[in-house]
């Protein structure tokens, strides 16, 4: 599941999943991490995409983070064992991250992947039946650290900057160094 439904207010508005880093956009780069899964739900307007996607939106709209995974949990066709949870605005997350996560997640709850800080990201994977018993009634403005608090997640560090976000074009511009 990608995550691409927010406001991007620290960008005036810009719709993240279109921006282009390193030749595609940061929707490509996020669709080409998550390669290997069976089904992607995107959590956004609808959009071109280089692959067949099932496209998803919460409801109300922009709810945040929680009711978009909510959302995009109840659009897949099929139950996942594991669910992967990316924001479309990482776009040095890479099919290798999405797979230590996985490793990671055996025998736990999910995995999630920290920052240089060791802050937990956007970037996780969760056993679907764990967030579905974790899943509050109203995610509408629920954060995703109190919908993660009750897991079991393994951390996993971020190698390089892959867990370096887009919220501001300085960061943009800085990903490009």
């Amino acid at each position: 599941m990608i995550l691409a439904g927010g406001t991007a207010a620290r960008l005036g508005g810009a719709d993240k999943a279109g921006i282009e880093y390193a030749g595609r956009t940061l929707l490509e780069h996020a669709l080409a991490a998550v390669a290997a899964a069976g089904e992607v739900v995107v959590v956004g307007e609808q959009v071109p995409t280089s692959r067949p996607v099932t496209f998803a939106r919460e409801d109300p709209p922009l709810g945040g983070p929680v009711a978009g995974m909510l959302a995009g949990r109840r659009a897949l066709a099929r139950r996942p064992d594991v669910l992967v949870v990316l924001a479309v605005d990482m776009p040095r997350v890479t099919h290798e991250t999405v797979d230590r996560l996985l490793d990671a997640a055996t025998g736990r709850d999910g995995a999630v992947l920290l920052d240089d800080d060791g802050r937990r990201q956007l970037v996780l994977a969760v056993h679907t039946d764990r967030l579905d018993a974790v899943a509050p009634d109203d995610p509408h403005g629920h954060s995703v650290r109190a919908l993660l608090a009750p897991l079991d997640l393994a951390d996993v560090v971020s190698l390089g900057h892959e867990a370096r976000g887009v919220d501001r074009w300085e960061d943009l511009r800085e990903l490009g160094r």
